[in-house]
């Protein structure tokens, strides 16, 4: 049997970094979803994974040639709270695939049965969350923002107890790792300076060879940090459940739980219903980015000799995340409006951003309609937009850039939710329709670029676990 492209560099690490992991069968497992080109970019072929052997490695149910199935250990804060102790306690790390543009990539596995961590949980996830992770991330993917991505959804042909029995699912996911900011933390806060150190030099090797020690690993997340939050920003989206286990030190999305995408704008705008007092709120995403990477930074003070210089330095370096992230609020806003970024860019955003919020309008039809000439039927003060309109109209927006720029698809929760109906019904025509629309988010799409109504607005979302 010939070996998959395996070279699992997490697994030949310090053993406590992780357990080792028997698969758990499942029923039936029938594939849902392929992502094909992605099958080839990790190396896979997708002839073979569409066989009876490739679904059940895509289910759990066999481990692929050359994998060393682990879970990975971390902690994290959660809301706030630190929590010593999390890990992986649905997901199965396959292992680390070296495709043929020889980059490394992480083959996982979501709801794949329980591990060490699981706390009594089944470990299981059931279908609606893995076909949501699947359009959103593939979306994110699409729109250039940096994600974990999918490449298969497999039903198990088993139910899964939850307020009411559920068909189960297992969702394939690649990632330049899964390597989070709790993964760190969970070592520093043990006191094992070996592992920590251990992990910090496997992360700058995998992810950031130019950075000089921990102190350049954290100024290269700070800065991808920065990158991504801004992209979410520019786009309406809300992760809704920003832990320290959920941010990666690769600067990847992870974890699409209670994640929504804006209707009406709103800075205070949050849909999730752990969330009770609006935390991981939409206009709360940067601060939350820079709370956490000052987790990160402590978590590295024990790898240095001299630790009040190593405060020093790694406050210094945080205390730059505020001006990156500000310039590329303003990159990837100012090319929303048909600018380039600058002061005079800047304002205009934010005082359009205003108008927006004031009246409640749709955050993505609004930047479409900006670039078709027709936002003013989208601004509740109308006199307040044509003001607003003349200005920015003598600073000579381009609109082809605004076209490029601006999606007139996203994936509407109301969308998500019909999808995942339909799905467990038998029916995944409409999850499929809504996939082609989301991976050519540009494209005129009437059903699926269509704002919500009334009660098909998105007001509140939960984890799916």
């Amino acid at each position: 049997m010939a070996t998959l492209p395996f070279d699992n560099s997490y697994a030949r690490l310090p053993e406590r970094m992780f357990a080792r992991v028997q698969m758990q069968p499942v029923t039936a497992p029938r594939l849902v979803a392929l992502n094909a080109v992605l099958a080839r970019e990790i190396g896979l072929d997708p002839a073979r994974l569409r066989s009876p052997e490739g679904v059940a490695w895509l289910a759990g149910n066999l481990a692929p040639p050359g994998a060393e199935p682990v879970a990975a250990a971390y902690g994290g804060h959660q809301f706030g709270t630190w929590n010593p102790q999390l890990g992986d306690g649905r997901a199965l790390l396959l292992g680390e695939l070296v495709g043929p543009d020889g980059r490394r990539r992480d083959w996982q596995l979501k709801g794949s049965g329980p591990t060490r961590w699981s706390r009594g949980a089944d470990g299981r996830a059931w279908l609606g969350p893995v076909l949501r992770e699947y359009l959103v991330s593939e979306a994110m993917f699409t729109l250039g923002i940096p994600t974990t991505r999918a490449l298969a959804a497999t039903l198990t042909g088993d139910q899964v107890a939850r307020d009411e029995y559920l068909p189960g699912a297992v969702l394939a996911r690649v990632a330049s790792s899964h390597i989070r900011v709790g993964t760190f933390q969970y070592f520093a806060a043990r006191g094992d300076t070996d592992a920590l150190r251990a992990l910090t030099d496997h992360v700058i090797a995998r992810h950031w060879p130019d950075a000089d020690g921990p102190l350049g690993l954290l100024a290269a997340v700070v800065g991808a940090q920065a990158r991504l939050v801004a992209k979410w920003m520019a786009v309406g989206f809300v992760h809704g459940v920003m832990n320290t286990d959920n941010m990666t030190v690769s600067g990847e999305t992870i974890d699409y739980g209670p994640c929504a995408f804006l209707d009406g704008f709103s800075r205070v705008a949050v849909f999730s219903s752990i969330d009770r007092r609006g935390r991981y709120a939409y206009g709360n995403q940067p601060r939350i980015a820079l709370w956490n990477l000052t987790q990160f930074a402590t978590a590295l003070v024990p790898l240095f000799d001299d630790r009040a210089a190593a405060v020093a330095d790694l406050t210094g370096v945080l205390e730059g995340f505020a001006d990156s992230y500000a310039q590329e609020w303003n990159a990837v806003f100012a090319a929303k409006i048909g600018l380039q970024p600058g002061e005079a860019s800047e304002t205009l955003v934010r005082d359009l951003l205003d108008l927006m919020e004031a009246g409640g309008s749709d955050f993505t039809a609004t930047f479409t309609a900006l670039g078709e000439g027709t936002a003013r039927d989208r601004i509740a003060d109308r006199d307040a937009f044509d003001i607003w309109a003349r200005r920015w109209q003598a600073a000579g927006p381009d609109a082809a850039l605004m076209r490029a720029t601006n999606p007139r698809v996203i994936p509407r929760h109301y969308l998500i939710e019909a999808a995942i109906t339909a799905a467990r019904a038998g029916d995944f025509a409409p999850f499929e329709a809504m996939l082609a629309a989301v991976t050519r988010p540009f494209a005129p799409d009437a059903k699926h670029e269509r704002p919500p109504e009334g009660g098909e607005r998105v007001t509140l979302t939960f984890c799916g676990t």
